[in-house]
């Protein structure tokens, strides 16, 4: 009953809030461009990003088929 629809939202609201992280890992890493794990920010950043996207990508593609 309240599972596929639970698992779905919750999927989704995880998924952007990965994205929102990466984001804010992206824009510290260029705000502080000062410390030495600058790139080690960006990288997660992206990583974070890329991986928020990518589920909300296949989460949107697997309820088109449905």
């Amino acid at each position: 009953m309240f599972g596929r629809g639970l698992h779905r939202s919750a999927t989704l609201l995880l998924s952007v809030l990965m994205a929102v992280i990466g984001i804010g890992l992206i824009v510290e890493a260029i705000v502080g461009a000062g410390h030495g794990s600058v790139s080690l920010l960006a990288v997660a950043g992206v990583l974070f990003l890329a991986a928020g996207v990518g589920r909300l990508y296949v989460e949107r593609k697997r309820g088109t088929r449905t």
